[in-house]
C-alpha cells in the first residue's frame, strides 16, 4: 500500500504534529509499506528558512525511508492569525504540484491530510476525488472552534463560513480521523455520520524515550547542576498558560534549589522572557527550541515534568502529547488540564493533577514532589508502564494501517470489520489521546 501523507508541518520541524507523522511513517514502512509526504520547507516555530532553502520553489528530500516533497508557501512566525492563514492558503495552492510530484512516482492508495488547518484538507479533496483515491481527513485540533474558544476570531460571518466550511469537509472525506474520542464526539454531535469516524490516539516511541539515568553533561551544560529541575518543554503558545508558570514560580522562590527550566519557543515566549526579567524571578531559565534527537536528553535532566493548558472550554477535549513522552520516559507529572487528558493522568496514576491555571495548586504539588523522592519514583514508574500498556506508538500503527487497508481495499486478514476501528464500535485506546 503506497500512503501519501499531505501536511503544512513535518520532520525535521520540531513539534507534536511533525513527531507522530514521523513515528508512523517508520512503523509504515516497517510494515513493507511505501510512505510519502507533501509538505513546506522546514520553518516552524520561527518562520525562518535555512539558507539553502531561501527561493527555493519545490525539492525532493528522503528523509528514513519517506520521500518527502517539499513546496513553496508564505513563511511566517507562528504568531498572528492573519500571517499564518496566508501561510496555510499558500500551501493549499502549492500542496496540489506537491501531490502531483508525488504520484508521478506511484499512485497514492490512500491520501492522509493532516490538519490544523483545514485549508490543505480542499487540496486533498480536489486532487483525491476526481481521480477516485481514498482520502483521510486527520483531525489533531478543532479548528475553527480553538481560535474562536481564544478569542482570536471574533467576526461572525467568518465563524461561520469557515465552520459551514469545516463540516462540509468533514461529510466529504472518505473516512476522518482524530487524535482524541473527545474531538470525535464533538465532530459527531454536529451531524457527522459516526461510521466515518475513527480514533487514533497520540503515542510515543518507546524505546526512545525510555527512562536514563539523569544527564550529568546536560545539567553543566545548561547551568542545572545539583538543581530540582522542572522541565517544561513545548511550544510556548497562547494555548499553555505559561505565565501561570511564572506564577507558580514566584509562589516558590523559597526553594533555592529548585529551577523552572522552559524549552521551546513560540508566540509568547518574547513575553514570557520579559515577564520573568521584570518579576526577578531568578529560579527560572528558558532554553531554546531543541532537536527531536535531544528531546529525550532533557526528560533525563527532569525531576518533574509539567503539563499545562489554558482555562478553555474546548481544551477539555485536548489531549498534550508530551504527556505521553513524559510517562513513557518515567518523569513524575504535575498538569494543570482537565477534562479528556485529566482523565488519562488520574487512570494512569502518573501524575498530580490540578485545575488550569491554578498557579497555587501547581505550586503546592512541585513543593510536595520535591520533598517527597519515593512519590516521585513511583509516579515515574506507573507512567511507564502505563505508556506501554496503552500508548505503545507501534500498536497505534497497526491500528491505522488496518484503517488504511480498509480504505485501500487492501485490508488483510479475515475481513472482520468489528476491530475496534471505526467510532461507533469501540476505543483503538482506552481513553483515546
Amino acid at each position: 500500500m503506497r500512503v501519501v501523507w499531505l501536511c503544512h508541518y513535518f520532520a525535521p520541524e520540531i513539534g507534536a504534529p511533525q513527531a507522530r507523522l514521523l513515528e508512523l511513517s517508520r512503523a509504515f514502512l516497517e510494515a513493507g509499506h511505501e510512505v510519502a509526504a507533501v509538505t513546506c520547507f522546514p520553518n516552524h516555530p520561527t518562520g525562518e528558512l535555512t539558507p539553502g532553502d531561501r527561493g527555493v520553489r519545490r525539492r525532493r528530500d528522503e528523509i528514513e525511508g519517506v520521500a518527502v516533497h517539499r513546496c513553496w508557501s508564505y513563511v511566517t512566525p507562528n504568531r498572528g492569525f492573519v500571517r499564518k492563514s496566508l501561510g496555510h492558503l499558500s500551501f493549499m495552492l502549492s500542496g496540489f504540484g506537491g501531490l502531483r510530484r508525488a504520484a508521478r512516482e506511484g499512485r497514492p492508495d490512500v491520501v492522509v491530510v493532516s490538519s490544523p488547518t483545514f485549508f490543505s484538507v480542499f487540496t486533498a479533496w480536489l486532487w483525491c476525488a476526481p481521480r477516485g483515491v481514498p482520502w483521510v481527513f486527520e483531525v489533531r485540533d478543532l479548528w475553527p472552534g480553538i481560535f474562536v474558544e481564544l478569542g482570536v476570531l471574533r467576526n461572525r460571518l467568518l465563524v461561520w463560513l469557515l465552520e459551514r466550511a469545516e463540516l462540509f469537509l468533514y461529510r466529504r472525506a472518505t473516512r476522518v480521523v482524530t487524535v482524541t474520542r473527545a474531538f470525535a464526539e464533538d465532530i459527531a454531535r454536529r451531524g457527522v455520520p459516526r461510521e466515518k469516524l475513527a480514533v487514533v490516539t497520540n503515542g510515543v516511541d518507546l524505546d526512545r524515550f525510555a527512562p536514563r539515568p539523569h544527564s550529568d553533561r546536560l545539567a553543566r551544560q545548561a547551568g542545572l547542576e545539583g538543581k530540582f529541575v522542572v522541565l517544561y518543554l513545548g511550544a510556548h503558545g497562547i494555548s499553555h498558560a505559561l505565565a501561570r508558570v511564572l506564577d507558580a514560580a514566584e509562589l516558590l522562590r523559597d526553594l533555592p534549589d529548585l529551577r523552572f527550566v522552559l524549552v521551546g519557543e513560540g508566540a509568547e515566549k518574547e513575553a514570557l522572557v520579559a515577564d520573568a526579567r521584570r518579576r526577578g524571578l531568578a529560579n527560572v531559565a528558558f532554553h531554546p527550541g531543541v532537536p527531536k534527537e535531544e528531546v529525550p536528553d532533557w526528560y533525563r535532566l527532569a525531576h518533574v515534568g509539567l503539563v499545562p493548558l489554558r482555562d478553555v472550554p474546548l481544551f477539555r477535549t485536548f489531549i498534550p502529547s508530551k504527556m505521553f513522552e513524559l510517562m513513557a520516559a518515567g518523569v513524575p507529572i504535575v498538569a494543570s488540564v482537565d477534562g479528556e487528558a485529566r482523565e488519562i493522568l488520574v487512570r494512569g496514576r502518573c501524575a498530580r493533577v490540578v485545575d488550569p491555571e491554578d498557579a497555587r495548586a501547581v505550586a503546592r504539588e512541585v513543593r510536595a514532589l520535591q520533598a517527597d523522592p519515593e512519590l516521585r519514583a513511583k509516579l515515574g514508574a506507573a507512567g511507564r508502564a502505563f505508556a506501554i500498556a496503552n500508548y505503545d506508538r507501534r500498536e497505534l500503527a497497526r491500528d491505522y494501517l488496518r484503517l488504511l487497508g480498509e480504505l485501500a481495499g487492501e485490508a488483510e486478514g479475515d475481513g472482520d470489520e468489528d476491530d475496534g476501528l471505526p467510532f461507533e464500535t469501540g476505543e483503538i485506546a482506552e481513553g483515546g489521546a
